[in-house]
């Protein structure tokens, strides 16, 4: 909603989008706050833009209560007619009271003065003109008498359809107070269902009020509507899966069950999941990855430590493709058997024509260039699926899994180390990139973080690679993704190289990959190096920095504008894009790092890591049902050190929670290190 403010009345435009219905719901209310009685015209403006250059037209319906614009999608086959013909193809803008006036043509709107300064508002009346093969534009005219203390309100539908029955029909169900209202509530509670496990009170209130209302609000979104796609990629369902972990288990588990009923007899994932009869794969989903796979027992991990539902790795799961019914727990070692048998005689990871940097596209399409990241992604989901297996209590055959874990590493150490960080990988010709010698992407943030989070670094290892990163990666803005940004065409990595210096994947602040930086972090123990590339993911909070990003902090976008050294002017930009996989991994690294309430087979482990500026912190935490009121606070200095709990008073023998039953509430008190 908007609340203006102007000539001494005040507007609130709001807009709702009904829970299963393909349109937009308008309000607008205008109050006289005044002294005296207000006479003004209003005029309500939808833009429709150019719609088809076969047919397209408007005019305004009385009988159907709107502005009908019209178009055929064009096509030149015989045989897309079939399709065409069952296609939306208009839009209206229904009203529940009828206008004094409207006009239907943009350029009689428009006239010489613009959007900005329309010159039919020079004129007593709007000219009630029709659109003729012309760019339509849906304007409508009131006239409202205000007297003082007085308000109005007006309703609006805007929305697609297909005839002129169907306008009808989404007149009677949307358009009214009590439409609103039920689309109102239906929304509310479908929202509230995904309103997150966190409420937060640190010393950061900017920081709170994003965790407490956005950030939950952005990782529902991407579990909920896949994106608004009928295929989503693989790697996006799974982790838009994990965050759902958190939010909505259930989503998440109907969502692991079937990406597992798409996978392919040889163990292999699909580069996207078709959700629906109809769907195909379509775009990026048409170029062979090699990662897909990598990404179950990461993301499967974070949903069994959340839920507890390790009966999901015992549930059966039908094939799509040939009928087969084998357990979760047997695609999954089929997925990672497929993954070690996906390697070359070094033991590194194929990237074929991608990992997860998509356009990294022409490393390997020869099937000899390999993924030094992938590679090291491949040990850190060995570990975890070996992990899970014991904790599951089925242990049974993980000793090749660990051998191949150690096998792996052994080749990363050997073949991608270049004495100050790890490589991004090798080229069909057999050329490390990512290297100390390259002039431009000398060093990529990806295989150092997953480096850390798949302990394959050493001690000294860690060390250097931090520095590394601090030296040349990082910026204001968060960490690029890569340093310096390529500024020629690489025809052995591929289109990454021509995107823009400092866009996407091109050494960008690419969220995704400071998010998995920021993991990496919590999990090697860098509490206030994990605080600093948290809080500049959201922009602000002092004017400049949001000034200079261009977005508010409500969401988490995609990447900000990077090559800092090389085009400081834009740097910090928003990309404005509202997509990523990155708000999955923000939330898990709340939960696991920041807070330190990370679930496990029998409760609950505790082990805060808050900033070292910050003295204490307080939360609330759902957890399998029951709900936790806990406070973190520092210890004064020269008290043993360690992490102390205590359940409804009663101090605990070691820093985890057992026996929590749902429907129940505690107080926990945590005292952590001064």
């Amino acid at each position: 909603s908007w609340q203006i403010q102007t000539a001494g009345l005040q507007w609130l435009w709001s807009v709702q989008l009904p829970l299963d219905e393909a349109a937009e719901l308008w309000t607008l209310e205008v109050s006289n706050p005044g002294l005296r009685v207000r006479r003004i015209s209003l005029y309500p403006c939808f833009t429709i833009g150019y719609m088809s250059w076969m047919n397209q037209g408007a005019r305004h319906r009385a009988e159907l209560g709107g502005i009908v614009a019209r178009s055929i999608t064009p096509y030149q086959r015989l045989q897309d007619y079939a399709t065409v013909r069952t296609l939306k193809d208009c839009t209206v803008l229904l009203h529940e009271r009828p206008p004094l006036a409207w006009e239907c043509r943009q350029s009689q709107f428009e006239g010489e003065g613009g959007l900005h300064a329309p010159t039919a508002l020079s004129l007593p009346r709007l000219a009630g003109g029709q659109a003729d093969y012309e760019t339509p534009i849906a304007v409508l005219q009131y006239g409202l008498t205000l007297a003082p203390g007085a308000r109005d309100m007006l309703r609006f539908v805007f929305a697609p359809a297909r005839d002129d029955r169907e306008i009808a029909a989404l007149r009677a169900r949307l358009l009214g107070e009590a439409a609103f209202q039920r689309a109102s509530v239906a929304v509310q509670t479908h929202l509230q269902a995904g309103r997150g496990v966190l409420q937060v009170s640190t010393p950061d209130a900017d920081f709170d009020r994003f965790v407490n209302h956005w950030l939950a609000r952005q990782v529902y979104y991407h579990g909920d509507v896949q994106r608004l796609s009928t295929d989503p990629q693989t790697r996006n369902f799974l982790q838009d899966a994990m965050g759902m972990s958190y939010l909505c288990p259930p989503r998440a588990r109907e969502a692991f069950l079937l990406a597992l009923s798409q996978q392919q007899a040889s163990g292999a994932m699909p580069d996207g999941i078709l959700l629906h009869p109809g769907a195909t794969l379509k775009y990026i989903n048409q170029v062979p990855h090699s990662d897909h796979c990598v990404w179950l027992p990461i993301c499967l991990q974070a949903y069994l430590d959340e839920s507890g539902d390790w009966a999901l790795l015992d549930a059966p799961v039908t094939g799509t493709k040939d009928g087969a019914t084998l357990t979760v727990r047997q695609r999954i070692d089929a997925a990672l058997r497929w993954l070690l048998a996906d390697r070359d005689q070094r033991q590194l990871s194929y990237i074929h024509q991608g990992d997860w940097c998509d356009p990294m596209n022409m490393v390997g399409p020869a099937g000899r260039g390999v993924s030094g990241w992938l590679s090291v992604a491949l040990v850190h989901a060995l570990r975890c699926w070996v992990n899970l297996c014991r904790q599951s209590g089925d242990a049974d055959g993980i000793e090749a899994f660990e051998r191949a874990a150690a096998q792996t590493a052994e080749a990363v150490q050997r073949h991608l180390w270049d004495g100050e960080w790890f490589a991004r990988g090798i080229t069909d010709d057999g050329i490390s990139f990512g290297v100390s010698g390259d002039r431009e992407g000398r060093i990529y943030l990806n295989p150092q973080s997953w480096a850390l989070l798949a302990d394959i670094a050493t001690p000294a290892q860690r060390s250097s690679l931090l520095a590394a990163i601090e030296a040349q990666l990082q910026t204001p803005y968060g960490p690029q993704m890569l340093a310096p940004a390529y500024t020629a065409m690489r025809e052995d990595i591929g289109r990454l190289t021509q995107k823009y210096p400092g866009s996407a994947e091109n050494g960008s602040v690419y969220n995704h990959a400071a998010a998995f930086y920021l993991c990496s972090l919590y999990h090697i123990g860098e509490a206030d190096r994990a605080w600093g590339v948290l809080r500049t993911m959201i922009p602000g909070p002092d004017v400049a920095d949001l000034c200079q990003r261009g977005q508010l902090p409500v969401f988490i976008p995609n990447y900000y504008r990077g090559a800092w050294r090389q085009l400081p002017r834009t740097a910090g930009r928003s990309s404005q894009l509202f997509n990523t996989g990155t708000v999955s991994w923000v939330y898990r690294a709340l939960i696991d790092g920041l807070f330190g309430l990370r679930g496990e087979p029998e409760g609950l482990s505790i082990a805060p890591q808050l900033p070292s500026h910050w003295p204490g912190a307080r939360l609330q935490r759902l957890f399998r049902g029951a709900e936790l009121a806990v406070e973190i606070r520092r210890r004064a200095a020269g008290q043993p050190s360690g992490v102390r709990v205590w359940l409804d008073g009663v101090e605990q023998a070691e820093a985890r929670l057992r026996g929590l039953q749902p429907g129940q509430r505690y107080q926990v008190d945590v005292e952590i290190d001064a």
